[in-house]
């Protein structure tokens, strides 16, 4: 037992998986430093408070556009080219982007870089995992991942205690600067054998049409998409616009968004760490996604309908909806695993993506019913939406915890 402990010890240190964790880290301090420097960004360039909503909105339906993209592009190219094309490739893009976000000087500007630092950010995590789930025996494939996304959460709390710690533009050049420094420890990372073997073979790689024109594979990764969506309505919309749900609740103090960014983050921190261990433990991926979609509902029914009027109450309540948003790594190791290795970085670099992207539909939804029904009742019904499509997905998907990655589509 101790030597197996030692030796599983060394495989989870092996420098791809360091490194694809740490280009993780810097991945979502970029990504989420926009969330907590979004008003204090905007009060900067000039945008009067009424007009917060609408131009944040803008802002990040931009960098999730950008995402969509990017996942497409880094996702096939991760096929074609290997995956450390993509972890070399999306990291200079999103580190250059995030300076140039620190330079902005109007709304249009902004709007830009959050394009283009969404089309580098789309390729850090699906390579990283896929990466990692190829370098790693499947019997500990679970714990890489995990520490790759307990890594990544990791750098969004980052985000929250630099923005406070420095002036919003700062905060930029500092991200731009981490992610440019991980370059260089990149340097040293291999490619992996499964890949390789791949490579040598005459076979169609990174075919991103080929999940449209075959019934079984698009079914599958539409279910892949649509058991991520509960997370994102939670951090796009519930997390990232708090202050205005702290408004409609009347709380007794204004909510800071960044401390709402930081401390649902936290949480979900705690949660994927228990979500990796017990997949490992009860030696099932769907059982224990299944247990956070479930715990998410419950704490997003909370957050709109239980009638607390403290401002603490709120952010304990963040915290909660980010454990139960704590299943990311789950549901992307899920999306490597799933398909083979010819469409594995496709797949695993899209279905992020996608589900980041899937803010820009859900936030236009959530805006139109706030018309009518109010912010929180339209919240609702778009979370209510978010979780049917998910248990409905996660139902007729097959279990991937046992499965041999060495196969082709």
């Amino acid at each position: 037992m101790p030597e197996e402990k030692n030796s599983t010890r060394k495989e989870l240190l092996r420098l791809p998986v360091i490194v694809a964790a740490l280009g993780y880290l810097v991945d979502m301090y970029d990504l989420f430093l926009f969330s907590v420097v979004r008003v204090p960004s905007l009060k900067s360039l000039g945008i009067p408070e009424e007009e917060m909503l609408g131009k944040g909105a803008l802002l990040l339906n931009m960098q999730m556009a950008g995402l969509l993209i990017g996942g497409i592009i880094w996702g096939v190219l991760g096929d074609k080219r290997g995956r450390l094309s993509v972890l070399f490739g999306s990291i200079l893009i999103y580190s250059l982007a995030n300076i140039a976000n620190g330079l902005v000087q109007s709304v249009p500007q902004y709007a830009l870089m959050r394009f283009i630092a969404g089309i580098g950010l789309a390729g850090e995590l699906g390579a990283g995992v896929t990466l990692v789930t190829e370098v790693l025996p499947k019997r500990i494939r679970g714990y890489g991942t995990t520490l790759v996304a307990t890594l990544g959460v990791i750098g969004a709390i980052l985000a929250y205690f630099m923005a406070d710690l420095f002036q919003w533009r700062i905060s930029y050049f500092i991200g731009g600067g981490l992610g440019l420094l991980l370059l260089v420890l990149r340097m040293r990372v291999f490619e992996s054998g499964i890949y390789l073997r791949t490579k040598a073979m005459q076979v169609s790689r990174g075919n991103f049409l080929s999940l449209f024109t075959h019934k079984k594979k698009l079914l599958k990764y539409l279910q892949c998409i649509a058991i991520g969506l509960p997370i994102w309505f939670v951090v796009g919309i519930l997390i990232t616009f708090s202050p205005e749900f702290g408004r409609a609740m009347g709380l007794n103090m204004p909510i800071v968004a960044g401390k709402a960014v930081m401390l649902a983050f936290a949480g979900q921190v705690v949660g994927d760490i228990a979500s990796g261990l017990f997949s490992q433990f009860f030696h099932s991926r769907k059982k224990i996604i299944a247990l956070f979609i479930g715990m998410s509902a419950i704490m997003v029914g909370i957050y709109l309908l239980l009638p607390f009027k403290e401002a603490n109450t709120f952010y304990i309540v963040c915290v909660l909806l980010g454990f139960a948003n704590g299943y990311w790594a789950l549901f992307v190791t899920v999306a490597a695993e799933l398909f083979g290795t010819n469409l594995r970085a496709t797949v695993a670099t899209t279905v992020p993506n996608f589900v980041r992207g899937a803010t820009i539909p859900l936030t236009i939804l959530f805006l139109w019913l706030k018309q009518y029904w109010g912010i929180l009742n339209s919240a609702g019904v778009v979370g209510l939406l978010t979780v049917v499509l998910a248990v409905i997905a996660l139902w007729w998907m097959d279990e991937t915890f046992e499965k041999d990655l060495d196969y082709l589509e």
